[in-house]
């Protein structure tokens, strides 16, 4: 389902961003959070680098400083799957000011079953719960910017969830399919999306909530999942495989792209166009009506505050 006018949309087409704040989650270097940062700095906007590794934040910041000399990045040391971390990254973050954009890329996927520190499940705490608490917590720096932008990277996979993940996060019933919480979770960002919007206006926040998937993208984060590496042995070979049957992660991250700087409504779920949405140009795409029931939306939105400790405004 395209939508007029912006489903040809090009890196182009991406408009001035200097005096902008963007904080962008995952940043590896070679990922969507990377080729998201590089692209908005290039443009002038200070980007905030976050991920669990101050290493890696350092390699992100040093490659995209060789293509965007001078660029403006800040590092905001987060590890999503532990909420504690979350809270600490959220006080550090106060010393950035107003916040126009937050991205919340950082994901895990397919991982084997691993409780977290919470008692959390690994997906759904790294991919919904962690986000929710981190958006909650920079809530005032995104209204402080009077035009604040909520992108929440979901993926084609939140077709495949049978049911949303409403029940008790701590407790676990039958047999784990890392693939199903994978899917589950990824129609929880979905979820999260539509209720922070939908939030937002009818308090008439200044502030915007969007959702988009990259596709079929050539990132490690299928080798990382399986083998808890990008490379060695078969996670090597893995990788190599998705990268040979991939677009590039460069374009998976366009419609991330698009859904931060486009002139787009609320609620807008932004994938790309070609065939199975796989690949291909950027555009305004359609998610299940599983994601669009308001009752789990409601439901998801009390159990993640519940979880978490926070309460939205």
């Amino acid at each position: 389902m395209t939508s007029t006018g912006v489903d040809a949309w090009r890196l182009a087409d991406i408009p001035d961003q200097a005096g902008r704040t963007v904080i962008v989650t995952g940043t590896s270097v070679g990922g969507l959070g990377h080729h998201t940062a590089l692209e908005l700095a290039r443009r002038g906007a200070r980007v905030v680098l976050a991920g669990r590794s101050p290493a890696k934040l350092d390699e992100t910041a040093e490659t995209i400083d060789e293509e965007v000399p001078g660029a403006a990045l800040e590092r905001l040391e987060v590890d999503l799957a532990d909420l504690g971390s979350v809270r600490r990254a959220a006080e550090a973050a106060t010393a950035f000011g107003p916040v126009d954009v937050l991205v919340n890329n950082a994901g895990v996927m397919g991982t084997p079953r691993q409780v977290t520190a919470d008692g959390l499940e690994l997906q759904l705490a790294t991919n919904h719960f962690g986000p929710f608490l981190l958006t909650g917590l920079l809530l005032p720096q995104l209204l402080a910017s009077h035009d604040a932008t909520v992108v929440t990277v979901s993926s084609g996979m939140h077709r495949a969830a049978r049911s949303a993940p409403l029940g008790d996060p701590r407790v676990h019933h039958g047999r784990y399919s890392k693939w199903a919480a994978y899917s589950r979770s990824k129609l929880a960002n979905l979820l999260f999306t539509y209720e922070l919007d939908r939030r937002a206006r009818a308090k008439e926040l200044p502030l915007k909530a969007l959702a988009a998937h990259p596709g079929f993208a050539g990132t490690h984060l299928a080798a990382n999942g399986q083998y808890g590496r990008p490379s060695g042995g078969i996670a090597t070979i893995l990788d190599a495989t998705v990268r040979a049957v991939s677009q590039s992660a460069a374009r998976g991250a366009w419609p991330l792209l698009m859904a931060a700087t486009a002139d787009l409504p609320g609620s807008t779920y932004v994938g790309p166009n070609g065939l199975g949405e796989l690949t291909g140009t950027p555009q305004v795409v359609t998610s299940t009506a599983l994601s669009h029931d308001e009752a789990a939306q409601r439901r998801l939105w009390e159990l993640s505050e519940e979880t978490t400790g926070i309460r939205y405004p």
